[in-house]
C-alpha cells in the first residue's frame, strides 16, 4: 500500500522472487530489526537461509566467485525483488559478467585475472560459448572445485598425460573422438592428409599437449580460436601460424616449422 513504485515493478516483472509473491516478512522485520531495511539478516547469510542447496555447495568448493565475498555479495548479480531476467539476475548474464570484468583483477599469488571485456573487443574469433553469450557454459558463476572456477576440469598446464578426464570441460561439447583416433578424413580439419594432428599433439601418455596450448579459450584473432602465442612458462611463444586452402603451418617455437595439407600429405623433415 506504500511501496507502490516497488509494488508496480513487481507486477511488471517477467521473474519474480519467491519470497516476494508469498510474504514480505520473509526477508524484513515490519516493525525493527538490525539491518538496514529492516532486513532480519545481511546477505549472504539471509539469501543462504532459503537456499541451502547453495549453502552446501559453497561450504564444499575450493575457488568461490570474488562476488561473493565483497560490497553486496549476491546482490552483485541479483535482484531481491524481481527481474526481467531469469534466476532473477540484474542484467543479461554476459553483460552482467562483463559489467565487473571490464578490468584487469592483480592477485598476490597466482595469474592475474585479465580484463575480459577488452579481449573480446580485440579478437574477433569467438569461442561458441562467447558466441551465445553464455559465460556459465564453462563457469559456475558462484563456486566450483576447478581453477577460475570452472564447470569441470581442464589442465592449467602446457604439458599433461593423455586422459579423457584430464578433458572433461572441452569434451562436454566437443567429440572426444578428435584426441582419440589417429586417422581421420572427417573429424577435424587439422590433419595431414588421413593423419589426425589433434590425436599427433594430444594423445601422448607423459607429454600430451594441452588444448591450452594452440587455442585460447575465449577468443582470437586467428580461425579456430587459434594463440598467437604458446604460453610455455614464463614465455610466450609465438606460433606463426598461417592458414592455407587445404591447410597450414605453424613454427611456435617448441618446433621447427611443420606444414599440413588435407588433401595432398605433407612430409615434413
Amino acid at each position: 500500500m506504500c511501496h507502490i513504485d516497488k509494488a508496480e515493478a513487481i507486477h511488471k516483472a517477467a521473474v519474480v522472487h519467491k519470497p516476494v509473491s508469498e510474504d514480505c516478512t520473509g526477508c524484513h522485520n515490519p516493525h525493527a530489526a538490525p539491518k538496514k531495511f529492516m532486513l532480519i539478516a545481511d546477505a549472504p547469510e539471509l539469501c543462504l537461509g532459503c537456499h541451502k542447496d547453495m549453502k552446501e555447495n559453497l561450504a564444499k568448493v575450493t575457488v568461490k566467485h570474488g562476488a561473493l565475498e565483497k560490497d553486496r555479495t549476491c546482490l552483485n548479480c541479483h535482484d531481491a525483488h524481481m527481474s526481467q531476467i531469469a534466476k532473477n539476475l540484474r542484467m543479461e548474464p554476459m553483460d552482467l559478467c562483463l559489467s565487473c570484468h571490464d578490468r584487469e583483477y592483480k592477485r598476490e599469488k597466482g595469474k592475474s585475472v585479465q580484463n575480459m571485456k577488452e579481449w573480446l573487443n580485440a579478437n574477433t574469433d569467438h569461442h561458441g560459448p562467447i558466441k551465445q553469450k553464455d559465460c556459465s557454459g564453462c563457469h559456475n558463476p558462484h563456486g566450483s572445485n576447478s581453477f577460475r572456477m570452472l564447470s569441470n576440469y581442464y589442465p592449467p598446464t602446457f604439458y599433461k598425460p593423455f586422459d579423457l578426464n584430464n578433458y572433461k570441460l572441452c569434451f562436454g561439447c566437443h567429440e572426444k573422438t578428435v584426441a582419440l583416433n589417429p586417422k581421420t578424413t572427417k573429424l577435424t580439419n587439422f590433419r595431414n592428409g588421413d593423419e589426425n594432428l589433434h590425436f599427433l599433439h594430444v594423445n601422448k601418455p607423459v607429454k600430451g599437449r594441452t588444448c591450452r596450448a594452440c587455442h585460447e579459450t575465449h577468443a582470437s584473432n586467428f580461425p579456430k580460436h587459434i594463440r598467437e602465442a604458446v604460453p610455455f612458462g614464463a614465455w610466450d611463444l609465438p606460433v606463426n601460424y598461417e592458414q592455407t586452402k587445404n591447410g597450414g603451418s605453424c613454427a611456435p617455437g617448441c618446433h621447427k616449422l611443420k606444414k599440413y595439407d588435407r588433401v595432398k600429405k605433407v612430409v615434413n623433415e
